[in-house]
């Protein structure tokens, strides 16, 4: 089903939708963070990405409480957002040698899907709410709260040396 079809009739179906795209996207960066960690070369990026991989872990979890809350069968559907932002992070980091500039493209990398992430999960955040679903929002809204404080982190990585020792 992709996202403009007659198979999205309400708002109800949007959202369940859209949920089905982030539970996807979240288990495909799942898969794609233990890379990004062992490509790592600074210990506080590595340890970021270990530390996000657990997080993540927590918000596929809240994302399949939100699945059952709403009466759904947790089910994803391909993104090819994600998808696309994934494969050219591999791409970008295949092609770097000097390992400062490899760490610098990682958080750029990281970046891309965080800010994917902060944009799903804060448009459901706001359609749980319209739905009359608190409770969805919540959970929602706290893996929104924890995407927004790795790309904080993130920056913070990149402005405090990262990007430096790569230039």
């Amino acid at each position: 089903m992709g996202l403009f079809t007659k198979d999205i009739e309400t708002m109800n179906d949007l959202f369940v939708h859209q949920l089905k795209d982030i539970y996807y996207a979240e288990k495909r960066i799942l898969k794609a963070l233990p890379d990004m960690a062992g490509k790592a070369t600074g210990p506080e990026l590595k340890q970021g990405f270990e530390t996000h991989l657990r997080e993540t872990e927590g918000q596929i979890q809240r994302l399949e409480q939100v699945f059952q809350l709403h009466g759904v069968e947790p089910e994803a559907v391909k993104c090819p957002a994600i998808d696309g932002i994934i494969d050219e992070a591999d791409d970008v980091a295949g092609d770097v040698d000097d390992k400062q500039v490899l760490d610098a493209a990682l958080v750029a990398a990281a970046q891309a899907v965080e800010h994917y992430e902060i944009s799903r999960y804060g448009t459901l955040v706001a359609w749980a709410q319209l739905l009359g679903r608190d409770d969805c929002a919540r959970l929602l809204q706290q893996n929104l709260d924890e995407e927004k404080a790795t790309d904080e982190k993130l920056t913070m990585l990149a402005k405090n040396g990262i990007n430096s020792l790569a230039a």
